[in-house]
């Protein structure tokens, strides 16, 4: 028996080991740092998109409103729509403070500018002048199925005539050349800063580890001017090793980095993810796991579905703000967990505090539920989990790890039945339930149902919660006899 016990517990302990190894490693940490970093202007987004789309159209129409939403526009144009600009220098800066990097301010230049190197440098232009055309299109206005009708400049300025009953459907222009495209300047192009932020801060600081590239000025030199000769050399050979690699995709493949990642990675992984709700129930089992062994969530959950999972936010905000509906592979996101499957946080530990309240006769518990409550309102609940406790505590480990895996099934299942409308404002975690789920829909209707179903889901929890409370309950009072027996 004891061997046995013995083997359950290195399993544990090396299962422990592990996870921590995974979620300190140091790409994967610096990619959680500077999400936590950057999530402010996320939620700053996420409350502007709500203002001008849901409170501005309650009072306000026309001029009055386009002018009143030109505050929310322009917050939007200083988060979203740089968005990835921003994560890419954090990136940077994040990876450098974790390796110890001396100087961290000159990763956040290299994340930027290695960023800008990968962006395309020509858009193709769908509003091109009439004098700027290469070719006309035009359709019937009699036949609806009759084919389109293409001709070129070369044969308008032939004095080519055109068949009656033609219109003109579209203008075809040259792409537009030394150009910054915003297509992945905002939210589409996050996956991009996170890779490229990444590789270009390895490799800048790889080069500024060689004492023979740094630039010595000698003795009296201000540190701010000395660091930056230190790595002038360092800087300049990263950055000309993405300039060859943007010409060498750009002349032999007529792409982009920001493109082949877009297209190759970030929409495939996405896809994946929101496949069902699978992969995300499994990262949530394994990581509130580690949390009822003393580790906590974020080391996993923060590395490998969060930033995923933020992405798929960020974009249904910038969706939801110019009024596109939002798609099918983006109604699971980091919005759903923080609403409806960690309710009170982790474990969902403020349906437990309830029921320790109406229900428990254990003065030590109601005790620390009463310490519990007001930081449990707020989603922050580390006094449970430790004070209760839930850490090593079998009975009260069950439900703290199935009701978040069960309320994430149902919340997918609810969202793609249209029960429940898409998540598409990143609300503030800290948001007290109800709140949260109201807001997180963009409130009106589809918010009033979004809060019937958190109310279900206390229901629920606290009914899931009640028995494993009992037991545990009735363990720590046989545990008390034994100690008082032996003693």
């Amino acid at each position: 028996m004891a061997e046995d016990t013995a083997e359950k517990k290195s399993f544990l302990d090396s299962f422990a080991e592990v996870s921590a190894k995974v979620g300190n490693q140091v790409h994967l940490r610096s990619l959680r740092d500077a999400f936590a970093t950057v999530m402010p202007i996320y939620i700053l987004a996420g409350i502007a998109v709500l203002i001008n789309n849901v409170v501005f159209p309650l009072f306000l129409t026309g001029d009055a409103l386009a002018n009143a939403q030109y505050w929310g526009n322009a917050i939007t144009q200083g988060t979203l729509n740089v968005a990835t600009v921003v994560l890419a220098g954090i990136v940077g800066y994040c990876l450098a403070k974790n390796k110890r990097f001396e100087n961290a301010i000159a990763c956040v230049v290299i994340g930027i500018a290695a960023l800008c190197i990968m962006m395309p440098q020509s858009v193709s232009s769908a509003a091109a002048s009439i004098q700027d055309f290469t070719e006309i299109t035009y359709k019937s206005t009699t036949d609806k199925d009759a084919e389109p009708y293409t001709v070129t400049r070369e044969e308008v300025e032939s004095g080519l005539a055109i068949p009656e009953g033609y219109e003109i459907s579209s203008v075809g222009s040259n792409n537009v050349s030394n150009v910054f495209t915003k297509t992945y300047t905002g939210t589409n192009g996050l996956f991009g800063a996170i890779i490229i932020g990444l590789v270009a801060t390895t490799v800048f600081i790889k080069f500024s580890e060689n004492e023979k590239l740094r630039v010595n000025l000698g003795e009296g030199i201000p540190p701010a001017v000395a660091d930056s000769f230190n790595t002038m050399i360092p800087m300049l050979i990263t950055l000309a090793i993405f300039g060859l690699i943007a010409a060498l995709l750009h002349g032999i493949w007529a792409t982009d980095l920001m493109t082949l990642i877009n297209t190759g990675i970030a929409a495939p992984l996405k896809g994946f993810v929101n496949a069902g709700p699978w992969f995300v129930i499994l990262v949530y089992t394994l990581a509130n796991l580690l949390f009822c062994l003393g580790i906590h969530q974020s080391t996993i959950s923060g590395v490998l579905a969060e930033p995923i999972l933020t992405i798929i936010i960020t974009e249904n905000m910038a969706m939801f703000a110019a009024g596109e509906p939002i798609p099918f592979d983006h109604y699971m996101n980091m919005q759903i967990i923080n609403t409806f499957a960690l309710i009170g946080g982790s474990g969902c530990t403020l349906m437990l505090l309830v029921d320790t309240f109406l229900f428990s006769k254990n003065k030590a518990s109601k005790d620390i539920a009463k310490l519990a409550l007001l930081p449990g309102i707020f989603n922050i609940n580390e006094p449970v989990i430790y004070g209760y406790p839930i850490v090593y505590n079998l009975p009260l480990i069950v439900p703290f790890v199935l009701i978040p895996d069960l309320f994430i099934g149902l919340t997918y299942a609810l969202t793609c039945a249209g029960i429940l409308a898409p998540c598409v404002v990143m609300v503030p975690w800290t948001t007290p339930v109800f709140i949260s789920g109201f807001l997180a829909v963009g409130g009106g209707t589809a918010g009033v149902v979004a809060v019937i179903w958190q109310v279900i889901e206390f229901a629920l929890g606290m009914l899931i919660y009640l028995p494993f409370m009992k037991v545990s309950e009735r363990a720590q009072a046989k545990q008390a006899e034994l100690v008082n027996a032996e003693a």
